[in-house]
């Protein structure tokens, strides 16, 4: 039986249809997966999150160390210390410490299935580039480029490797923009971003990521 295909228009780079492309129904035709979308998105979260706060223990707070009042005779509760946590000013009990680890998984298989259910679902926002070719690295040609191509929003473009310095250094000046190799897309940038810009070659890197 023949794989079935989805068939997907390609630009040049001054927004001309120029030809068409064939993707693999099984990557970029494939029904969404809620749950696998959302797990994927959690774990992306979870391993953002910096733990920069952070409380003093009682070890650690200055001060405290004479006994602030006689043990026995004054008629007040016996004290040892400043720093106890019961003390205003004392040490933290059970707070924060900055070393906390949220990182969790999501197995390969499932993370797959995740990108790909992402990808069909924006598969009508993909913009595919014949080729990408600017001729110095000044923001104004990129800014160019997607009016051409009709793309506003947020947008991400994504490159097969780091050897387009040209795009790259274009469009870090631009707002709501991101550039990215193909390997690190995330589940997040799919479901963030307007539009997905890449050219031909790098939609075969992307194929061989989701494969």
């Amino acid at each position: 039986m023949a794989e079935k295909k989805i068939s997907l228009p390609v630009y040049s780079q001054a927004g001309e249809k120029v030809s068409t492309v064939s993707v693999s129904a099984e990557q970029f035709g494939v029904e969404e997966h809620t749950q696998a979308v959302k797990d994927a998105i959690v774990v992306y979260q979870a391993n953002m999150r910096q733990d920069t706060a952070k409380t003093k223990k009682r070890d650690e707070v200055s001060g405290g160390g004479k006994k602030p009042w006689r043990q026995k005779g004054t008629g007040r509760a016996r004290a040892g210390s400043s720093r106890s946590p019961i003390w205003v000013g004392g040490g933290t009990v059970f707070g924060p410490t900055g070393v906390q680890n949220h990182t969790i998984k999501q197995n390969r298989k499932e993370h797959k299935l995740a990108l790909r259910s992402m990808y069909s679902a924006k598969v009508k926002d993909l913009v595919i580039v014949d080729e990408i070719k600017l001729a110095d690295k000044k923001t104004k040609n990129v800014v160019k480029m997607f009016k051409d191509l009709k793309v506003s929003g947020k947008i991400l473009v994504v490159v097969a490797d780091d050897k387009n310095e040209n795009l790259i250094w274009g469009a870090g000046n631009i707002k709501d923009c991101v550039v990215t190799p193909a390997w690190n897309v995330s589940v997040y940038d799919l479901a963030y971003f307007d539009k997905i810009v890449m050219d031909k070659a790098t939609l075969k890197v992307v194929e061989e990521v989701l494969a």
